[in-house]
């Protein structure tokens, strides 16, 4: 018989095995083509507008999604590989070596591959045409996606493929040759031993995760976080870290210890599932833990992303508020780029011509500003009337009503905008032809101008603007250096690029001239954030199925080892619904606590750290559960399987 014939019965023979294999392969397959397809699709980058940037952020993420698949493969390929020690350990006694086994395992792999690539490429063509959709909505483009199978794509896929059938093979040999005929027979065989536990190791376990869910909690504004921010950094990554090792090594062992001397202990099917579970903890704790912690980092990296995204749109609009802006020029070149605007696809809603004096600040910037490198060096003041004129046409209720020498900051960006209290009211001196202090009574994160954009560059520096009443700009008026600038509301101002480049290029034709457009920014950052969202979704998804599968495969082998205990029990008396509570016991207490664990640890750091920063965003809060939701329900997708095959293989032979 050939190592080609014996490779065909093996398959057939152990087809249920090959099936769990083949379907780690083809989802492999599925996740690479779809993925990669993307960034070949013609529709997609039609529709894009800074296809660069797109191509070189679905080049950086298809590494990681490889990674992934290596790792997601690997560890596929090790279970089925330590499934099949036995039939490896019979071919070395026939008399075949290790090479001609590896032969055999490459032969096998290059099978599984082909067949995996053929149905992994006509599933990943339908979900890529399904992604590439979700894509354009999440950019808010109405583009059709149409049906695409790339080439560049399918041949991507199948050299990856090759490649790790390569890989494979390479494990394979080094996992029989550097184990022991004798082992090969015996290698189900070996028992792990219970670990010690300790009731104080077990507390400290539980003081250590609350001692970093109690910083956490106490808010950045918090003392440990202002006064001692890295001393608490180091105490929580302790606390999370060595709190979870300790959880799983120490405080579950200990809990069923305690388990087993309950005086009820031997009623019903508590000593079935709870036996087999304390020779398991030893082996399960640096899994588990890796799983709690890096679940919880996806699910802290994907509810940053969506947070970022959700907030992205009305971001751009508080950084750009006017649709277009810029310096007037002489009435010639205004009319030319007023023409070129009514002439556009983009109606106009309105145009003002405001009028702002140029002062330069005598107080520490610092004083009204955060961040006042990114703003202008000179302060331009807008009475009250111009500003609430625009404001009322924006149809925001952020106007203003002073009196004197009041003035309101416009620090968009701001960390801490606030109104000051009377009597701790702080002024500012700025001067025109004159000195004139100015009691600032609030200082708001909103803009008038907004940045100085470009259609290249994008963001560039924010005026510094304070609003002042309308007598304190009357008297200043006669004395100070006016500007006055044209400000536009265009219709669907989103999608002005090609508006946004010409007029742009009429008015940076005058060195210096201020210039904004919300088209400049809207679509870099939404196809960046969309981007992100869509990148972090799927490599999210992609790391909670590969974790899930570390603690499936590891069941599933479990699986394969206890099948005499259960025999044994099956022989004693023990009937098949007890069995099926006894397996769904166990692996509930596999499965639960790295979910449980995961969501403490992900909620807490995103609940004071990112959702307590966008309060303006009530909505938020719904959604960091829906993404936790989607995580258990994965998890629970792979219980239940686990919980069914797990029975299947225990009963095998029965």
């Amino acid at each position: 018989m050939s190592l080609l014939d014996l490779t065909i019965r093996n398959v057939k023979r152990n087809f249920r095995l090959y099936s769990i294999y083949l379907f780690s392969m083809i989802t492999g397959v599925i996740i690479q083509f779809t993925f990669s397809s993307l960034m070949y699709n013609k529709d997609i980058m039609d529709a894009l507008q800074n296809r660069d940037n797109f191509q070189t952020g679905v080049a950086i993420a298809s590494v990681v999604v490889f990674l992934f698949i290596i790792f997601f493969i690997l560890y596929a390929n090790s279970f089925f590989m330590r499934q099949r020690k036995k039939e490896f350990g019979m071919y070395l006694l026939y008399g075949l070596d290790e090479k001609q086994i590896t032969r055999m395992v490459f032969y096998e792999t290059l099978f599984i591959s082909a067949i995996s690539l053929v149905a992994g490429v006509l599933l990943g063509g339908l979900l890529s045409k399904f992604f590439g959709m979700l894509l354009m909505n999440l950019m808010q483009y109405d583009q059709a996606i149409s049906l695409n199978f790339p080439i560049q794509s399918i041949a991507s896929t199948a050299g990856v493929f090759f490649l790790l059938a390569i890989i494979i093979s390479v494990q394979s040999y080094m996992m029989v040759n550097r184990v022991q005929l004798t082992e090969l027979f015996h290698a189900k065989q070996k028992m792990e031993k219970p670990i010690r536990t300790s009731a104080v190791m077990a507390i400290i376990a539980l003081l250590l995760l609350g001692m970093a869910f109690g910083l956490i909690s106490s808010g950045k504004g918090s003392v440990f976080w202002q006064e001692y921010a890295t001393s608490s950094m180091i105490a929580v990554a302790i606390g999370i870290i060595a709190g979870t090792y300790l959880f799983f090594r120490q405080f579950a062992g200990w809990l069923l210890q305690r388990i087993s001397r309950r005086k009820t202990y031997h009623e019903g099917n508590t000593v079935l599932w709870t036996s087999s579970l304390r020779f398991q903890i030893r082996g399960n704790t640096l899994n588990l833990t890796f799983i709690s912690l890096f679940s919880a980092a996806i699910m802290m990296l994907l509810c940053f992303v969506t947070i970022n995204y959700k907030v992205q749109f009305e971001a751009v609009g508080r950084n750009l508020p006017n649709d277009m802006a810029f310096h007037s020029l002489d009435n010639a070149t205004n009319g030319e780029i007023d023409d070129l605007i009514k002439s556009s696809d983009h109606g106009v809603r309105y145009h003002l011509k405001q009028e702002v004096l140029i002062a330069s600040p005598l107080t520490d910037m610092n004083v009204a500003f955060d961040n006042p490198e990114y703003f202008t060096p000179d302060i331009q003041l807008v009475s009250e009337q111009t500003y609430n004129e625009l404001i009322a046409l924006r149809g925001h209720d952020q106007s203003v009503k002073l009196q004197g020498n009041e003035g309101v900051i416009l620090s968009q960006g701001s960390d801490f905008p606030m109104p000051f209290a009377p009597g701790e009211q702080p002024g500012f001196t700025v001067k025109t032809d004159t000195e004139t202090t100015f009691k600032l009574v609030e200082k708001k994160d909103y803009a008038y101008l907004g940045w100085a954009s470009d259609p290249v560059a994008s963001m560039l520096i924010k005026p510094a603007v304070f609003v002042i009443s309308n007598e304190a700009y009357q008297s200043l008026q006669e004395h100070a250096n006016k500007k006055s600038f044209e400000i536009y509301g265009l219709q669907d101002a989103k999608n002005a690029e090609e508006l946004s480049k010409q007029v742009h290029a009429i008015v940076t034709q005058t060195p210096g001239a201020y210039y904004s457009s919300f088209a400049d920014v809207y679509s870099k950052q939404i196809e960046s954030s969309s981007l992100m969202l869509f990148a972090s979704g799927f490599l999210a998804l992609i790391a909670i199925f590969a974790l899930a599968s570390v603690i499936y495969f590891k069941q599933l082998r479990e699986a394969t080892d206890e099948r005499l205990q259960y025999a044994i029990l099956r022989k004693i008396g023990v009937e098949n619904r007890e069995m099926k509570s006894v397996i769904r016991k166990q692996l509930l207490f596999v499965f639960l606590p790295p979910l449980v664990l995961g969501v403490l640890h992900s909620w807490f750091i995103i609940k004071y750290y990112i959702l307590d920063s966008v309060k303006d965003f009530p909505e938020l809060t719904g959604m960091v559960w829906g993404i936790m939701g989607v995580y258990f329900l994965i998890y629970l997708l792979f219980y239940v399987s686990s919980t069914n095959i797990y029975y299947k293989i225990v009963n095998e032979n029965h």
